[in-house]
């Protein structure tokens, strides 16, 4: 089941990339907590959508004494996503996209080192595949030095949100009803979202229906889908290696420009590209074959 955890979290990565661009448009005319508050609106209908088509299924689970609700970790979850959510789309007012990018992905490191002190094991191709993938975000997203600035250490501390996000989905996901859980994060989040908004930032509603293409597509594919893939694939995923997965978006973010924007990539950045994916090949060619081949 390894195998398809993986797919899972690939796919999810590849929303979160050629969500970016929706991003940064709808951006344009939407202040951060309007923005978010629109889009996890839109993802949490969505969802309540597809739980509410699961019904019956629900009900064959209670019956066999196999269902488990996901409401309040989903709760603590959305808590934690709302923090680093924020976090992140705030300290882009004040960053480059391509410092944004790097510090956000950080949590490439942090979720190995905080999984040691959780007592997760450590293998040492997740190492290798960490040190390659970093060394990648470096050479795709920085063009400039890297010099901690307000809006970047505002990023910094997102990415340490996400990191307790990926940490808190492996301890609960395999142990909750997932589409309840992905549903009560984004709905946390939405609540949250619209409460700073509604305090901090002036909107009208023409704003929003003018940025409906971005809202639609953040909200139901990368809100709704995406999140919900990470829930399911981060079940059957260490959480080194889903974090080296889920951070793959930069690369589908920087190929999406490419082939979507006509924008250019430049040799420093193909060589990211291809060291990120190196990295995740080091952990999955390891897991497949010479670890198969140990058990036999």
């Amino acid at each position: 089941m390894a195998w398809r955890g993986n797919l899972y979290l690939l796919l999810a990565a590849f929303i979160w990339g050629t969500t970016f661009t929706a991003q940064t448009v709808g951006m344009e005319r939407l202040g951060p907590f309007t923005y978010m508050a629109a889009r996890f609106f839109l993802g949490g209908v969505a969802l309540a959508l597809v739980w509410q088509l699961r019904r019956d299924k629900r009900r064959q689970e209670k019956r066999a004494g196999i269902y488990f609700p996901g409401w309040r970790s989903g709760a603590v979850a959305g808590l934690i996503m709302f923090a680093g959510a924020s976090l992140q789309q705030v300290g882009m007012q004040y960053t480059t996209v391509g410092k944004a990018s790097f510090l956000t992905c950080l949590y490439l490191i942090f979720v190995p080192l905080a999984g040691v002190f959780l007592r997760h094991r450590l293998h040492a191709e997740h190492g290798a595949g960490v040190l390659l993938a970093v060394a990648g975000l470096y050479f795709l997203c920085l063009q400039d030095s890297l010099t901690l600035a307000y809006g970047d250490a505002i990023v910094l501390f997102g990415a340490v949100g996400w990191t307790l996000h990926i940490l808190f989905i492996d301890h609960f996901a395999p142990h909750v009803d997932i589409i309840e859980m992905s549903l009560t994060q984004v709905l946390m989040t939405f609540v949250l979202s619209l409460g700073v908004a509604l305090w901090r930032e002036a909107w009208v509603w023409n704003d929003i229906f003018g940025a409906w293409v971005s809202v639609v597509y953040a909200g139901v594919l990368s809100t709704g889908l995406a999140f919900t893939l990470q829930i399911v694939g981060q079940k059957y995923a260490a959480p080194a290696s889903a974090a080296i997965l889920m951070s793959l978006e930069a690369v589908f973010g920087a190929l999406g420009g490419w082939v979507i924007l006509g924008e250019t990539l430049s040799s420093r950045e193909i060589l990211g590209c291809v060291l990120m994916i190196a990295g995740m090949l080091v952990i999955q060619v390891y897991g497949l074959v010479f670890r198969r081949r140990t058990a036999v």
